[in-house]
């Protein structure tokens, strides 16, 4: 998962390496998501320029989202900011649904909204793009990449540098905040320094509340997984061809 990003160093802080225990829920983490299906997921990125929020239902098995986002600074989905719009991507790219071919959200208008409108639309409605190394682009990714059909293997893991940081709760519920896994370097290339850029908010049962990621220069991405399930799958849309 952290592959997507380049780790730097963090400031000193009391983390330990994680417990046998510890190790196997951070290697259930990306299963518990595949496990759970069709979910809402809120993601968040904030620059200096200003901050991109995204309503979103994310479909794991079939590697493809859509959500509303907002936007109020240049680091939108279409890279100018303004109104809030419908946004749709997969391992492909990501697509920005055109103005006018969908019933604009309202400030709290629900993620499966998004799923519905998005299921009305044809390929013509949508203006594609791969993707760039906009800090959108890495969270977009970063949110399909939070599941796997399979356990990753605790004992390599460990072995990845993974990091228990501190005890947290959210919404009334405990969880084990984690420094992910640091990229393995290729063969020639020098050993990482530091904790990975990545942390996860683990339950006591491996699901994963919460993921964050430092991009360097004031840029952050925050991914929150709500839980709430989604009846359906996300449409094909943008990459259909209907």
């Amino acid at each position: 998962m952290s592959a997507l990003l380049t780790a730097c160093a963090a400031p000193a802080d009391p983390a330990r390496p994680l417990t046998a225990d510890e190790a196997q829920r951070l290697a259930l983490a990306r299963f518990r998501t595949y496990q759970a299906g069709t979910s809402t997921m809120h993601l968040r990125v904030a620059t200096p320029t200003g901050t991109t929020a995204v309503r979103a239902v994310v479909d794991p098995r079939a590697h493809r989202a859509v959500g509303w986002y907002d936007a109020d600074g240049v680091d939108g989905a279409d890279g100018t900011g303004g109104a809030p719009g419908l946004l749709a991507w997969s391992p492909d790219g990501l697509a920005v649904a055109r103005p006018g071919t969908y019933g604009p959200p309202a400030p709290r208008t629900p993620a499966r909204d998004a799923l519905r409108e998005a299921a009305r639309l044809n390929t013509a409605a949508w203006t594609r793009r791969p993707y760039g190394r906009a800090p959108l682009d890495v969270a977009l990714q970063l949110s399909l990449a939070l599941a796997a059909d399979r356990p990753d293997n605790a004992q390599l893991l460990a072995q990845s540098g993974p990091l228990h940081l501190r005890e947290d709760t959210i919404d009334g519920r405990p969880y084990d905040v984690l420094a992910g896994p640091r990229p393995r370097p290729a063969a020639t290339a020098s050993p990482l320094a530091g904790r990975s850029p990545v942390t996860y908010w683990i339950g006591a049962d491996g699901a994963v509340r919460r993921v964050s990621a430092r991009l360097g220069e004031a840029r952050t991405v925050t991914l929150d997984l709500t839980g709430e399930r989604v009846r359906g799958s996300v449409p094909k849309g943008p990459w259909d061809g209907k």
